[in-house]
């Protein structure tokens, strides 16, 4: 909305030319999220307990956890709010990118909207059935691949043409002209090499969504923890969506030139912003869990920038915590009904630490730490390549 009520005032005031800028707009958006969060977290917070939606706790889990019994839950809802307002007001919505990524995040929340809302409110123990919830996170999938490989590039749009299904642009290190399928994914650390997977890059997209909304929602077992490694990816796969949407940087770095993608940094910025305003009222001890409704937004979040600029494969580093989780559990249930034996004290694996000792606490901020680690390399790739 500012873009283009404001932007257009920039010849009769230099001020307003700020408005062009993606990272000035990427840096309002992030104060934007951070106070429509501040501004409405304690009137939703207030909504959930006054209508006794809280959080069911395990008995068979850490005997700490057994005092978060009752802690409202669904409090991605405050998340989803922190994120549209800001994009709607500083994002240019003219760019496709940026529409796949928010409508990627705003999906997955309302599967998981309907999820929490069937365990907390109607009292479903297992909430919305599996099956049910990965044909939803597959029919986006399924969708976003599609529309990203068949829908025609947008022209004359400022900045570039946009990058799907196809863009001819340059190789700026030999100044030649390449052209980039849009059903090709690129190989972390090895320059130039790209995977075209055809029509399974339609599948492919699908498993990427789905896999990292419910890795995230694995995630989300501790007070803090999966908003901050999900902020950790979020500014990692944020830089790269600005460095590979700037020829200048390209240039530099000597990779191939993605217009339009840098779009996607007021998004990540709106994200950014929401998740240090949720992790206000998360942090140890929670106000307010994100539930369902917050872990698979932010899996859909991560999962489609992941896309979008086409380092999918990347994920399995950026993402190495959720990996983990996930292995965790999946080791956990193979090992169990192959022997009968655990190989962790309880899965997924933040949980294995808590029952070895450490506090709650301690387990989270080294997973930050790890997250963090697991970033930076992921950026290092850039330059390797």
């Amino acid at each position: 909305m500012f873009y283009w009520i404001l932007y257009p005032l920039r010849d009769s005031a230099t001020l307003f030319n700020l408005f062009g800028y993606i990272t000035f707009r990427a840096a309002g958006a992030t104060f934007t999220a951070m106070l429509v969060a501040f501004a409405a977290g304690p009137a939703i917070i207030s909504f959930l307990r006054k209508h006794q939606i809280g959080q069911t706790v395990r008995d068979d889990g850490p005997k700490s956890h057994l005092t978060k019994e009752g802690t409202p839950t669904m409090g991605g809802l405050l998340i989803l709010l922190s994120l549209l307002v800001p994009v709607l007001l500083w994002g240019r919505l003219d760019n496709r990118l940026l529409m796949v990524v928010l409508i990627s995040t705003v999906w997955m929340g309302l599967i998981g909207l309907l999820d929490d809302y069937l365990k907390v409110v109607r009292h479903c123990s297992k909430g919305l059935v599996g099956r049910y919830k990965l044909a939803g996170q597959f029919l986006l999938g399924v969708a976003m691949g599609v529309w990203l490989c068949f829908s025609p590039v947008q022209e004359g749009a400022s900045p570039a043409p946009q990058v799907f299904p196809s863009v001819r642009t340059i190789d700026l290190e030999s100044s030649t002209q390449i052209d980039i399928r849009s059903t090709e994914t690129t190989v972390p650390f090895f320059k130039g090499i790209r995977i075209d997977l055809g029509f399974l890059y339609i599948l492919f997209v699908a498993l990427v969504l789905a896999g990292t909304s419910n890795a995230v929602n694995l995630t989300d077992g501790l007070d803090g923890l999966a908003t901050g490694v999900s902020l950790i990816s979020i500014l990692t796969f944020a830089a790269m969506a600005y460095l590979l949407g700037n020829v200048n940087f390209a240039e530099y770095l000597q990779f191939s030139y993605l217009p339009g993608v840098g779009e996607v940094l007021v998004f990540a910025g709106a994200m950014a912003g929401a998740c240090l305003g949720f992790l206000w009222f998360n942090a140890p001890p929670a106000a307010v869990f994100m539930g369902d409704t917050g872990s698979l937004a932010l899996g859909g979040a991560i999962g489609s920038m992941a896309v979008v600029t086409r380092n999918e494969l990347l994920l399995f580093l950026v993402g190495g915590v959720f990996v983990a989780e996930v292995l965790s559990v999946v080791i956990q249930v193979v090992w169990f009904k192959r022997t009968g034996r655990r190989v962790f004290r309880m899965a997924p694996i933040h949980h294995h630490f808590e029952l070895l000792g450490w506090r709650e606490s301690k387990v989270v901020v080294r997973f930050w730490i790890i997250a963090a680690i697991l970033g930076l390399l992921g950026l290092t790739t850039l330059k390797v390549r």
